[in-house]
Order: structure tokens, then sequence, then C-alpha cells
């Protein structure tokens, strides 16, 4: 099919791609042009595994094109995907501007029957919007059909998420918007729910809200491990065992970040609260994931007392290992906490040059040099499972730090590879060491 991308964030970069690599003719579109440039020159503006040899070959195969014009990329095709951002206002509200002026500019392209199919995570009902948003602007009355199809990939895997597809969630009251949008995807996909849209779009947020459930949890289980002496990663072990539950999501921790989860989890709470149903399960998983990373700070306490004079490395500022994304991530909370305590902070990671692009990382010292960030500190935090610092020399990290202390928000290390070490070492929901 001939494919058209209105967006190349992450959502839309990894979906063209993906969708070219199975032999689809595919133009993504973004008004950014040095963005655009950027892609034009085999790069990709995020981190992703295995996008930019993607991005190359199927370029070069003829599949694959980037430009700024989106009147052309929807008029050389049969499906547009409306992939644009929907970031979280400072309210907390979802922004819906670059949908709807997405919707607006297809409306006005239109020449003949497409399909327009919205990728981006959106409220429930923004698909019913968009196709009024589309007729509204559709002065030569072409005919249309509008569709939901969120994503549900992870970030950091995106690539290998995409082309071994566990679900395709299509959302559309439209017969041949129906089955040309499962023939698309029947192909590569594992299931193919097909539904009406407001339900396609529930499915998005509810599954998020799953998910970030599970992971608040276990984490408040762990918090009460720690006062009974018990070991949450034992007990996450046995209730994994059970297929009712399974092992995924179970992994204690600091809490869950990135521009999902977090988004994602107030823009149903919210929800509920218009409906008049007050979604009373969610709202507490927020608040409690609002308060985890504060064990971390609650342990250099414990240890130090006063964090006025102390320095903290950081190891990890991203939300997770595998990408540069630090939207939400809970190394902004314990850096946030830490200079309010008057600590000063030395940050970790290998995506560092990206990462100091971000307002809130630029003025910190950020490195990609993991053991000079550890010079001059006191205690290093881990709140991200690089490899590289699942790698960290033990007895080389007990060296370099002022006081041999190692807090570890992600529970890294078993607790047999640390006796012996010399370490104080703290971690969540198990013994200290």
């Amino acid at each position: 099919m001939n494919i058209c991308i209105v967006g190349t964030g992450y959502v839309g970069l990894v979906t063209g791609v993906c969708f070219s690599h199975l032999g689809h003719k595919v133009i993504c579109i973004d008004k950014d042009e040095q963005k655009i440039t950027v892609l034009k020159g085999g790069k990709a503006p995020i981190y992703e595994p295995g996008i930019e040899e993607l991005i190359r070959e199927n370029v070069q195969s003829g599949r694959l094109s980037f430009d700024t014009d989106l009147e052309t990329g929807v008029q050389a095709s049969e499906v547009v995907f409306i992939a644009v951002g929907t970031p979280e206002k400072t309210d907390q509200t979802i922004d819906l501007t670059y949908v709807k002026e997405a919707a607006s500019a297809i409306g006005k392209a239109l020449n003949g029957y497409k399909i327009i199919v919205v990728k981006s995570t959106v409220p429930v009902g923004m698909t019913k919007l968009v196709r009024k948003i589309i007729a509204d602007q559709n002065a030569a009355s072409e005919p249309f059909s509008v569709a939901s199809n969120p994503e549900f990939l992870r970030e950091g895997t995106a690539v290998a998420d995409f082309l071994n597809l566990e679900r395709a969630v299509i959302g559309t009251d439209d017969i041949q918007a129906a089955e040309t949008l499962h023939a698309l995807y029947r192909d590569f996909a594992g299931n193919i729910v097909m539904t009406d849209p407001a339900t396609a779009e529930m499915t998005k947020y509810a599954a998020n809200a799953f998910l970030a459930t599970k992971v608040t949890f276990i984490n408040q289980i762990a918090n009460i491990c720690e006062k009974v002496g018990a070991d949450v990663d034992q007990v996450a072990l046995g209730m994994g065992m059970d297929k009712r539950i399974g092992s995924s999501f179970l992994q204690a921790g600091v809490g869950y970040g990135g521009s999902c989860f977090p988004k994602d989890t107030r823009a149903l709470a919210k929800l509920a609260r218009e409906v008049g149903y007050p979604f009373s399960i969610l709202d507490e998983v927020i608040k409690a994931n609002e308060l985890q990373h504060h064990r971390v700070i609650e342990k250099l306490q414990e240890i130090f007392g006063d964090l006025g004079s102390r320095t903290i490395a950081i190891l990890g500022a991203t939300f997770k290992p595998n990408t540069d994304d630090t939207r939400s991530a809970p190394s902004r909370k314990v850096i946030e906490t830490l200079l309010q305590h008057g600590a000063s902070v030395k940050v970790f990671d290998p995506m560092a040059e990206a990462i100091v692009k971000d307002d809130f990382f630029r003025e910190l010292p950020v490195s990609n040099d993991f053991y000079a960030t550890l010079g001059g500190c006191d205690a290093a935090v881990i709140l991200t499972e690089w490899v590289q610092i699942k790698k960290m020399n033990l007895a080389k990290v007990k060296d370099i730090l002022r006081h041999p202390v190692l807090v570890d928000g992600r529970n890294i290390f078993s607790l047999q590879q640390i006796r012996g070490e010399g370490l104080i070492y703290c971690s969540i929901g198990r013994p200290n060491i």
C-alpha cells in the first residue's frame, strides 16, 4: 500500500520505517525542516536500537521517503496515519493542538478516497472529532474513512515490537476501512482486534493504566517487605509463577516514568471524573508513584543524615535503558529532591549528549564516563538499568566513592553479588547490606 505518516516523532517514525521495511511505500511528513533534513541524511532524531539501519536500507530501496509537504504525502497515499505528539499541558490536560492541525490539513488535501488513522494517543472521542474536522475542511466532499489504531510499542525495543506485533487494535465503523487495515496488519500481527473507535481509544488507556497499577503494586509490596524483613524479589518470583499474574512488570524500584504511563494514567483518571465515575484505584496509583522516589532519598538520609554537604552520583537519567527519553523519568524527581535538600549531583548516562539538550539537565554535570562521574561523590544512586551500570566493577566503585554507599533503585544486583564487596548497599524491598 501507499502510506503517509504525519509526524516523525517516536511513534510516527517507528511506524513509518517498519511499514516500509514490510514492503509498503511510505512517505513520512513533518513540518520540522531540520528533522526532515536529518532523516534524509539517514539519521534518526531519536535513539532507538536498529532504526537508523532500517531508515538507510528502505530509503535506498525507494520504499521510504521524508518530506515537509503534507499535501503531497496525503495525495500520494491510500492510508494516512496521524502520529503527531499529544503532550501534557502544565495543568495535566492533553494538548490536542497537533492532532487537530493535522486533521484540518488532511481535510484540505483530500483528492479522493482516503483512510485516516489516528495513531497518536488521544482521549476517548478524539477519533470522532477528527472525522468532523476533516469533513469541515473537505470542501470538495471527497470520500474518506476514519479509524483509531493505538500503538503499544515499548521504547528501546520498538522496532522489534512492531515487526513482531503482539496485537493490532483497529477501531472503525466503516467496512472498507476495516478490511483495508486488517489486510495491512494480518501478515505480521499476532492478533487483530476489530472494534469501534471509542473502544480502541479506551483499550490504549486501559492497558497502560493496568501496567502502571501492577508496577505500583509491587513497589508498595516492596515498601512493606522492608518493614517486615521480607525479600520482594522472592515475593515477585512466587507471584509471577501464577499464570493469572505473570512475572512481567513485577520489578520493584523507584516508580514508573516516561512519556506514556504518567500521562495516560492521569488522562484516564481525568476522563473518569468527567463522566462521573472517579477511578479511585488509579488515583491511588498515581499518588503512590509520585511518592515512590522518596524511598531513595530516605535511604540516603538514614546513612548520612543531612544531605546538604553531600555530592550524589545519579546513575541513569533516562526513564529506561536503550532510549534517550527523560520525560517524567524518576531521575528528575530524585535530582529535584536532592537539590532541595542542598545536595550536589553528578549525572551519568550513556545518552549524555542527547540528555543535555533537555532544559532540566542542561545546567547539571552530565557525562557518559561512568567512573569519572563517581569521582568526588559520597554515594551513587542507580536509577536506570543500563548495561554499563549492570557491568560496573564493584571494587572500583568502592575505591572511587568517598563513602562506599550504593543505593540501587532498580535492584539490578542480587544480594549474593554484593556480599563481600565492602559496600553499604541499599535496594528496594530487600534487606540492606
